[in-house]
């Protein structure tokens, strides 16, 4: 068997084919950010504010109670920063409380907590150690547990769950060393094996394996190659990460997440059994997708854990800290950042609350949802933590071990700054989630007129998408004109000694707005839309804004419901949706007043090296070596640093 080539060549056509196919095609549920960005303002898909069931209340809130004193008693979090490694006992005592199991089903011996409490403990032994959170969020959103619950056969849930929840650690193996977000050129193949037609033959090299370096079971992305009885494509499976011809040849070391077990991963004539993979033929990126639907919420979770935090920092450091004879707090430039972080705080968790909830129940579908957590959390929550590096000054620079040296609360603010700012990168950059937000935002569009606007399409087609779109049109613009958020009455039953009405209105009248721009934008690019890539960003970056804005005043409403600090609910939601209208007014005038067309022209001119003098009067302290490692399939010629916890 000849080793197959390591970097696949394909068409930007060829790309988007395979990305377009992976899509779920359908919408069986009604979803409340998808109707957003086609103009409607469905409140009723979120109001009133879905709430768990009582039975799910006290499993979860039981689980989180032990979870704390966990946290408190055994977590070290400065020993995992200083060290750069989760001690091996606090992985144990995680396994023991049934950590790893946090959302595999009781008969498997899971906790099977729901998505709302999972996330509140993802939030909890984050702002402990946000490496630690990183290990179970890998083990549990995106690893073997998720694919397994949606996709997996019956067997191999009876083999592998019952491993997942106690005693294995598992990781998600994607991205190659030249694969990042286009899988379309996915290297690492899965061969069906000749000599055994019940088997697979694995070889390729996986990069940024999060938990990799102590995974026991890995879920593997391989392009299968078609052939006779064989669909091929790309394909999910289950690997033992003790099989032989496995090598994790290096432990990969980052600015933040220093605990964070994340490795390069070699497979050398890797031997899995057929009955270990996960769905059929071709699926796998389908699955991938699908499985992060909701396994993008454990991200957002502990971004709203770190604003939680935030919060605390800023409160208790600038009511002691004094200039010019007054607590910082009490100067404006400093006020304004903390009425950010704790109206912010407020939103984020708003959202993620509300999306938990909807993905728990099922009624809706939260794929855009889930999405604009992710995309949202990860934002909000680094600008909050450079805010709070800013107030705490030069304090904020130093490290927690150089001023606990001195004598001085051991404050880790520059770290969390570091340790948060994967998340603007981790499942899905903020670029591509930008694109992937959109196309979904746009797909009723393309469903009608997708082949009007194709310059690929014969005319006949043309023709045909021209009359759907004729009638889809003619029922669907005219509703963009008027709506409830010009009535001054609407939403009335936000309106308290706080009135949050004004701000649903807005949400309405703008999400009107926002459809129409999208809608002007489709008419005015046709085909090139797709190229438009800050033009997409900011539509959808305003739909994020509103969501958000929705979901604040509605938990408000909730907790003032409940009698929870209702009133101080509305006020921080209040705040909040005052500080969002402004950056969503800002962002519609960006819409068609922007630099993209100079900034085009730079990047040509850079690409170019027209502007290398410009480069002049420095030192470049880069090492030597190529800018991509090479992958090409093969034995390891490095020494294997994978090391199970058992």
């Amino acid at each position: 068997m000849s080793a197959p080539t390591t970097k696949r060549t394909v068409t930007e056509h060829e790309a988007r084919q395979v990305a377009e196919a992976a899509r779920e095609q359908d919408w069986r549920k009604p979803s409340f950010a998808k109707e957003l960005f086609l103009g409607r303002f469905r409140l009723d898909l979120i109001h009133p504010h879905p709430l768990p069931a009582d039975d799910d209340v006290q499993r979860g809130e039981e689980f989180l109670a032990k979870l704390r004193d966990f946290c408190e008693t055994k977590i070290d979090p400065a020993r995992v920063e200083r060290e750069a490694q989760i001690p091996d006992e606090v992985v144990d005592g995680l396994k023991e409380l049934g950590a790893l199991g946090m959302k595999i089903d009781t008969k498997y011996g899971g906790l099977g907590l729901t998505q709302v409490y999972y996330n509140k403990a993802l939030a909890l032994v984050g702002s402990a150690s946000p490496a630690i959170g990183a290990l179970l969020s890998a083990h549990q959103s995106i690893g073997v547990p998720q694919p397994l619950k949606l996709f997996g056969t019956q067997e191999q849930k009876d083999t592998f769950l019952p491993r997942c929840a106690r005693t294995d650690i598992s990781a998600f193996l994607l991205t190659e060393p030249d694969v990042g977000s286009d899988p379309a050129r996915l290297a690492t193949t899965a061969v069906p094996d000749g000599e055994d037609p019940e088997s697979y033959v694995l070889d390729g090299v996986k990069l940024w394996t999060t938990n990799g370096v102590v995974a026991d079971l890995l879920v593997v992305m391989a392009r299968v190659p078609k052939s006779e009885g064989h669909k091929g494509g790309i394909t999910a499976f289950v690997v033992e990460a003790s099989a032989e011809g496995v090598t994790v040849e290096n432990r990969n070391a980052f600015m933040g997440l220093r605990g964070i077990e994340n490795g390069v991963t070699r497979f050398h004539r890797v031997r899995v059994p057929a009955a270990n993979r996960i769905g059929p033929e071709g699926a796998g990126l389908k699955i991938a997708l699908t499985t992060l639907n909701t396994g993008r919420l454990s991200l957002p979770a502990m971004c709203a854990g770190a604003g939680k935090w935030c919060l605390k920092i800023a409160r208790e450091w600038s009511a002691v800290r004094e200039q010019w004879g007054k607590p910082v707090a009490l100067h404006e430039a400093v006020g304004s950042k903390i009425s950010f972080i704790a109206a912010t705080t407020f939103a984020l968790e708003a959202v993620l609350d509300l999306s938990s909830q909807m993905a728990d129940e099922n009624r809706n579908d939260i794929r855009i949802e889930a999405a604009l957590a992710k995309l949202y959390g990860s934002e909000m929550a680094w600008l909050m933590a450079d805010e709070l590096v800013q107030i705490r000054g030069g304090r904020g620079f130093e490290t927690a071990a150089s001023l606990q040296a001195r004598g001085e609360r051991a404050v880790p603010a520059e770290q969390l700054l570091r340790d948060l700012r994967i998340n603007r990168i981790f499942e899905g950059s903020t670029e591509i989630m930008h694109l992937l937000i959109a196309r979904e935002a746009v797909d009723a569009h393309l469903a009608v007129a997708g082949d009007l606007i194709d310059p690929g399409k014969p005319l006949s087609d043309k023709a045909k998408a021209g009359a759907n779109a004729g009638v889809f049109y003619a029922k669907w613009l005219p509703r963009l004109v008027a709506g409830p958020g010009q009535l001054p009455s609407s939403y009335g039953e936000f309106k308290h000694e706080v009135d949050l009405s004004g701000h649903l209105r807005y949400v309405e009248r703008h999400a009107r707005k926002l459809a129409r721009c999208t809608f002007y934008a489709m008419s005015r690019w046709q085909g090139r839309m797709e190229t438009k890539q800050g033009f997409l960003g900011r539509i959808v970056d305003i739909g994020a804004e509103l969501f958000a804005m929705s979901a604040a005043c509605v938990r408000a409403e909730l907790l003032r419901s409940q009698g929870d600090h209702g009133r101080e609910a509305y006020q921080l939601a209040d705040a909040f949706c005052h500080q969002a209208r402004i950056r969503v007014d800002e962002l519609f005038g960006r819409l068609w007043v922007n630099t993209d067309d100079v900034d085009r022209k730079v990047v040509k001119g850079v690409l170019g090296g027209v502007y290398e003098w410009l480069e002049q009067g420095i030192v470049d302290p880069s090492g030597d070596g190529p800018w991509i490692a090479d992958a090409t399939p093969g034995p390891s010629t490095r020494p294997n640093v994978h090391r199970p916890i058992r």
